[in-house]
């Protein structure tokens, strides 16, 4: 076989097998950019030469890494002054992770209250790319034995906290969403992207997202949207519990009352003043 067909052969379909060496390689090349990002956040800004000095490397090695981060957006440079400093994409990140750490700590006594006072489960639930996960949860003196949600990524057309997170997405980033095809739970899961549609308008409209044993069989949930300062959706607080204790008569007044909280929670998040 020739240079240019072994070449040929190593597409992006089909890589070239990546050794040992290889990998120790990539996995110090991650350590180095990290390393960058720790220096920078230390000491503000910092030229080729004093990264490369800290991190006992050559300075086209640091240069490479400093490439590599500027083109994430994790680095910047100040071109007057040849100097690099932390990027927007740091900021973007920082700021989702704070936002989990700032709900789940307004949270807590909000559910423990819900939860106390309907008896039944609360959970807060965030958007993780396409699903809903959990991220707080309380449980009431009637749902003792209960499953844990927390953790889990729930899908957002079968779910009460999906719908919410759902209906308040930015349009393009919906519509891809329900372009994809939606699996079926139970009887009740509704896979048709219309039906979906209408479900999503109502729950902008009446403030709350519904479901009835559309994740799971004798599963009831409601969920009403929290909000950070900008009136962005953030996340959603549900209460969940069997259907034979969240039936018709019973939702119109938990559905009420998880509102009230998403707007207490809204409210300790900065939405309103």
């Amino acid at each position: 076989m020739t240079r240019t067909q072994k070449q040929a052969e190593h597409t992006e379909e089909n890589p070239p097998k990546q050794n040992g060496k290889g990998a120790v390689s990539a996995v110090q090349s991650v350590d180095r950019a990290v390393s960058v990002l720790e220096i920078l956040a230390r000491v503000g800004e910092a030229g080729v030469t004093e990264i490369a000095d800290e991190l006992n490397v050559h300075k086209s090695t640091a240069f490479r890494l400093l490439g590599v981060l500027e083109n994430r957006g994790l680095v910047a440079q100040a071109k007057d002054r040849g100097k690099y400093y932390l990027g927007a994409a740091v900021l973007r990140l920082a700021g989702a992770a704070a936002v989990r750490l700032d709900i789940s700590q307004e949270g807590v006594p909000v559910c423990r209250e819900l939860a106390g006072e309907l008896g039944e489960t609360v959970n807060i639930a965030v958007l993780d790319d396409d699903a809903a996960v959990n991220i707080m949860q309380a449980r009431g003196t009637a749902s003792v034995t209960a499953q844990n949600w927390l953790g889990r990524r729930t899908p957002l057309h079968a779910t009460s906290s999906g719908k919410v997170l759902l209906a308040h997405m930015p349009p393009t980033l919906r519509e891809g969403l329900l372009a994809r095809s939606l699996p079926r739970f139970t009887e009740r899961t509704i896979t048709g992207t219309a039906t979906l549609r209408a479900e999503l308008e109502a729950v902008v409209e009446q403030g709350y997202g519904m479901t009835i044993e559309e994740l799971e069989l004798g599963l009831a949930a409601v969920a009403a949207p929290i909000r950070a300062h900008d009136g962005k959706v953030i996340a959603a607080i549900s209460v969940s519990g069997p259907v034979y204790r969240l039936n018709s008569d019973r939702l119109p007044e938990l559905a009420k009352r998880t509102v009230a909280a998403g707007a207490e929670l809204s409210r300790r998040m900065g939405y309103g003043f």
